[in-house]
């Protein structure tokens, strides 16, 4: 007889049966210290999730990701194309983070800090509880036919999920194009914006076959996080964990017997319930150890410690431990892999504070016109540039004049000669550069150009001037 311990439970899913078809899951609601904690994070993260878009810090939108007008806004600091490379960096240093918040807390995100969690067992699934019921209630209306009850209840439901879908697709789209837009849209009446109504239905029915019926299987099926875990993990992470020493001892678990000593039988303080599954939201068994399904929400923590408690047992037989811990009974510590990530990290966090600091609000460049070469008239060379100025600030810049700072030159202007700079725009066009024949020493010289409104600098740029081969 094979030793090896059974793994047949990974060759299937709780969220589909035996025909392969979508098997709901019922949850009990779960009562306890971790759930009572949870809320309160959730309420916390829920409000600054909607009220996010709708911040200003000096003008500029919290957190804004506008895509199509390639606009940023990441804590109030606005990002453009130009940026790109100080975006990317955040990206890594939160992938870098995540890596390490992993590797020594497990999945402990997924079921904390994460918006679909958030949503849907803190928003959805408690308005379920709410209407339907708990765990056995639920089963028993899906099981009823569809009379008075059912139908009222299960309108009732949807209605409020689509509601909240909509208002969730509000908020969503107010991240993307910026929430005085929205609100500007809004004023003017769906009528006057057909497409963006359009998309915004889209955004609400996504959102809506997630949390009515997709549900657990995002964390299950579509989030790539999941699978991070299985290589990130190692025996000395820390997750919701069952303590099997413990639990299973020589006997292994049996039901609950107040009439016999368990100590003197062998029997592990697991008593068999079977609670921590019913009130797992993706319908998982934590004694078959770490699971790519488990998002620890320490729903199965509360409903031992309860059922622990009630039986006169010690608390903690499924908790946050690692497997060392468990096994061996060693306490956390940071290993080398992780002192590792956080030398990586700091190293990435210090460079990005330090562009971030060094970023300017304005961005100019100055480009020779493609195939163009210097025109000698008497005793100056000329060359012909575009020029292009970017305004990052929230305020406009109404007087900009771009003088030659090295060497002595004049600049002119080609069409407008008043530059004005809006909040946030790009403005752009055509200049010539004339220098004295006796300053040009080279056939190619870098030259240094100033950008002033109202007369003070606000950036400085160089480019390429060319003149006569016969200077070298």
């Amino acid at each position: 007889m094979s030793n090896q311990p059974d793994e047949s439970f990974r060759d299937t899913i709780g969220t589909i049966d035996e025909q392969g078809k979508r098997n709901f899951i019922h949850p009990k609601k779960p009562v306890g210290k971790y759930y009572d904690k949870r809320k309160l994070l959730s309420y916390f993260l829920l409000a600054f999730l909607l009220s996010a878009p709708f911040i200003k810090i000096n003008g500029n939108q919290f957190l804004l990701f506008n895509v199509l007008e390639r606009k940023f806004s990441i804590f109030g600091f606005p990002f453009w194309p130009q940026d790109f490379y100080i975006f990317v960096l955040s990206m890594i240093v939160g992938v870098v983070g995540l890596t390490l918040f992993t590797v020594a807390f497990g999945r402990i995100f997924c079921g904390w800090f994460c918006p679909q969690t958030i949503f849907m067992e803190m928003v959805f699934r408690r308005i379920e509880y709410w209407i339907d019921g708990d765990r056995g209630a639920q089963i028993r209306l899906a099981k009823q036919e569809w009379n008075a009850e059912k139908i009222r209840k299960r309108v009732t439901k949807w209605i409020i999920f689509f509601i909240i879908s909509f208002l969730i697709a509000n908020v969503f789209l107010a991240y993307l194009i910026g929430s005085d837009k929205l609100l500007e849209y809004i004023e003017e009446g769906p009528a006057e914006n057909i497409s963006t109504l359009i998309a915004l239905l889209i955004f609400t029915g996504v959102f809506y076959f997630i949390f009515a019926w997709f549900r657990e299987q995002v964390c299950i099926i579509a989030c790539p996080y999941g699978r991070m875990q299985g290589v990130l993990l190692d025996n000395k992470s820390i997750n919701v964990a069952y303590d099997h020493v413990r639990g299973e001892k020589e006997s292994g678990r049996a039901k609950w017997d107040k009439r016999e000593n368990r100590d003197d039988t062998g029997k592990g303080d697991c008593i068999d319930c079977k609670q921590c599954v019913v009130v797992c939201p993706t319908g998982i068994d934590i004694r078959n150890g770490t699971q790519l399904e488990c998002i620890n929400c320490t729903a199965c923590i509360d409903e031992c410690d309860t059922i622990m408690d009630k039986v006169g047992l010690p608390k903690g037989l499924i908790r946050y431990a690692s497997e060392d811990e468990i096994v061996k009974k060693e306490k956390f510590k940071l290993t080398t892999r992780m002192k590792g990530y956080i030398a990586v990290l700091t190293i990435l966090i210090g460079i990005l504070i330090g562009l971030l600091f060094l970023r300017n609000d304005v961005e100019a460049n100055v480009f020779r016109l493609p195939g163009q070469l210097y025109e000698q008239k008497g005793n100056v060379i000329s060359n012909v540039f575009t020029y292009k100025i970017v305004n990052k600030t929230v305020k406009n810049f109404d007087n900009v004049t771009i003088k030659l700072e090295k060497p002595e030159g004049t600049i002119r202007l080609v069409g407008n000669t008043h530059i004005t700079v809006k909040k946030e725009a790009l403005f752009q066009g055509t200049l010539f550069i004339e220098i004295p024949t006796s300053l040009v020493k080279k056939d190619k010289m870098k030259i240094k150009i100033g950008i002033y409104n109202d007369g003070k600098l606000i950036e400085t740029t160089t480019t390429t001037f060319l003149g006569p081969r016969s200077f070298n």
